[in-house]
């Protein structure tokens, strides 16, 4: 067994204060960094995603620019690559993470599946080419980012945990229903060890 921990997103951006905040963020940030300083040498492999939008351009229709965004298929100007929203919160130490990848870049873009690392090798690459065979997911949102996530890492055939106190919502009734759906392909919805 090669376990990786996944940590999806944990960006200024959706953090108190961002442009698509979650409440909660900033603490998962700060778990999240305790958690690693405990547990990081039990991973073989640590991954962190970020939304890496375009700066000038709609990026396929993801961010609403002539009507107001519907936060379904259009959301605010988020997560521009280069921008200080783009960054990972400053609470998340970062020195344990292995592999970054970039999702979005012109396109909507929610699961970390989605992504490519600088030199554009896909998340699944990467994952295949460490022998990974058992996935932790964290991060920020449980109901869009972290739940598509963790689908695809489902989806291809991964086994999967979701660590619930190192994941933060949007909405309370639609992470509850992120975490049923995750529940129901296969996925393990447990508290972090």
């Amino acid at each position: 067994m090669t376990r990786a921990l996944l940590v999806v997103d944990v960006q200024n951006d959706f953090t108190e204060g961002g442009a698509l905040a979650v409440t909660g963020g900033a603490e998962v940030a700060r778990k999240i960094s305790a958690y690693l300083a405990r547990h990081g040498d039990e991973y073989d492999l640590v991954v962190s995603s970020r939304d890496w939008h375009d700066a000038g351009n709609d990026n396929g229709g993801h961010f609403a620019t002539a009507a107001a965004p519907d936060f379904v298929t259009t959301w605010p100007v988020h997560c521009v690559a280069g921008t200080v929203g783009a960054e990972y919160h400053p609470d998340y130490a970062t020195g344990s993470v292995d592999v970054h990848v970039y999702k979005g870049q012109g396109k909507p873009s929610y699961s970390a599946f989605e992504g490519v690392t600088e030199d554009g090798t896909s998340l699944t690459e990467v994952l295949t080419a460490n022998e990974v065979t058992d996935i932790d997911v964290v991060g920020l949102a449980t109901d869009y980012c972290v739940l598509a996530s963790a689908q695809d890492a489902v989806a291809g055939r991964f086994d999967v945990r979701v660590l619930t106190d190192l994941v933060a919502g949007v909405a309370p009734e639609t992470s509850a229903a992120a975490l049923d759906d995750l529940r129901r392909v296969g996925a393990a919805v447990v508290l972090g060890p």
